[in-house]
């Protein structure tokens, strides 16, 4: 038999990977907001046995809390403009051949012109279902009455149990293909030290064109993960963890270009020593400028991965040693990078019959140490940052004034309040039970006269 408690870890095991399976997540969510949602349409609805309020909360509940309030709202208009097209025809028309065409046909161009994406044949299901039973309005009433209630259900469902952030997954992802960029730069570093036939260039030139698949399902899981930073509660700096993703993904995406220019230019080489037939065989550099290449390949392969730590690491602490470690591998870099410059300047004089081929390895390479640069990423994030400010600032003016007026308001309110001054003493002689207080005004100006 098996121990208890390896039983017990594998279970905590299974159950800690599925929890981040978003269509685990999902199904489990979906199933009880169903549920949860029958069971009030039974309550509220005349119907014996209201399936639609279940149905709508089925389709509602989705990954993110953002998805879950539009797709409800796209859910709602639907299927109100197909009972409303059903009422419509009812009252003109009865149900034949050709008002059944006609109703279809006109709930789809009614679908499409109010803008409810994937639920457009809901429109023309609703008008059909409404318009096929023998009592219009009552039906009518019922299926908008459990489609609100499903709808309902499954927004508040995901409001009290509000969605997980998905920010990990994305970010897992982003590691995942800085990582795959590592290993094919390391094989790249590793066939330098010897004669690299042209097969084998061209096959890390595929893999390396391979590399834009992984960037599209980057994208999606990035996608997924800005959706479940919206509306979201559990959130409170979600427009600035969506642009540190995002920005981070872009600059892994320009370095996958600069990469897949890369391995074409080796390929270059190993087909420009495969067609010379005296040096066929022989190594694409000089041995020691092979060795200077392989090095620099494998400090700007750790700068990748360094990179996308940086970007995915939201503890400050951990951040700080990302940093730095990027910091030191990207300075490395640009020391093996001249180290190669000058060795292959130096093999130019024996070997100039490839030298452009050369120049472009090193332009490569400096294109990729400038996108993984601090400074230039600092910049990169504060445009972005603008960028998304000025387009709020666009999309809802009123908004925006509301949020400043109530920024001056809390400023206001924090702003401590001036020191009230110390009264100035009397002149000595004046003397009185008051003296060294401030003298009333008429007080003041009798004292004036008087000394007059």
């Amino acid at each position: 038999m098996r121990d208890p408690q390896d039983v017990k870890a594998a279970v905590r095991a299974l159950w800690g990977r599925a929890r981040n399976e978003p269509g685990f997540v999902r199904t489990v969510r979906s199933a009880a907001a169903a549920t949860l949602a029958y069971v009030v349409a039974v309550r509220l609805s005349d119907e014996p046995a209201p399936l639609t309020a279940p149905l709508t909360a089925l389709l509602v509940v989705q990954v993110t809390l953002y998805s879950t309030l539009t797709t409800g709202i796209r859910r709602v208009t639907a299927v109100v403009v197909g009972v409303l097209i059903a009422v419509g025809f009812s009252v003109l028309v009865g149900l034949t051949w050709w008002s059944l065409g006609l109703i279809i046909l006109a709930s789809l161009v009614i679908g499409h012109a109010v803008r409810v994406s994937e639920f457009v044949p809901e429109v023309a299901i609703s008008a059909m279902l409404v318009l096929g039973v023998s009592r219009v309005t009552d039906t009518a009433w019922d299926r908008v009455l459990e489609t609100v209630i499903g709808a309902l259900v499954g927004l508040l469902f995901n409001f009290v149990f509000a969605p997980p952030v998905w920010t990990r997954t994305a970010g897992d992802a982003l590691e995942d293909l800085a990582r795959r960029m590592r290993r094919l730069l390391l094989r790249i570093g590793e066939e330098l030290s010897s004669a690299t036939p042209v097969e084998d260039a061209r096959a890390r030139l595929q893999e390396a064109r391979d590399l834009d698949h992984d960037i599209a399902d980057v994208d999606a899981a990035l996608r997924q993960a800005e959706e479940s930073l919206r509306f979201n509660p559990r959130v409170r700096e979600g427009l600035l963890n969506r642009v540190v993703l995002r920005t981070g993904l872009d600059t892994l995406e320009i370095c996958t270009v600069v990469l897949r220019v890369l391995a074409r230019t080796f390929t270059d080489l190993a087909h420009g020593r495969a067609a010379d037939g005296a040096r066929e065989g022989k190594d694409l550099f000089p041995p020691e400028a092979g060795r200077a290449v392989e090095s620099m390949l494998g400090h700007v392969a750790d700068a990748l991965v360094s990179f996308a730590v940086l970007v995915t690491t939201p503890v400050s602490e951990s951040a700080q040693a990302a940093e730095e470690r990027l910091t030191a591998e990207l300075l490395a870099a640009a020391r093996g990078r001249a180290t190669v410059g000058r060795l292959l300047r130096e093999s130019t004089r024996h070997d100039a019959e490839h030298w452009f081929l050369y120049g472009a390895l090193l332009t490569e390479v400096d294109r990729i140490l400038a996108e993984l640069d601090l400074e230039h990423r600092s910049q990169r994030l504060l445009e972005e940052l603008d960028r998304n400010a000025r387009e709020q600032r666009e999309r809802s003016p009123r908004l925006t004034r509301l949020r400043t007026r109530a920024a001056h308001l809390r400023r206001r309110r924090r702003r401590p309040s001036p020191a009230v001054p110390a009264p100035r003493p009397r002149p000595a002689g004046t003397g009185g039970p008051d003296a060294g207080t401030r003298p009333a005004p008429g007080e003041r100006a009798e004292t004036g006269r008087g000394e007059g």
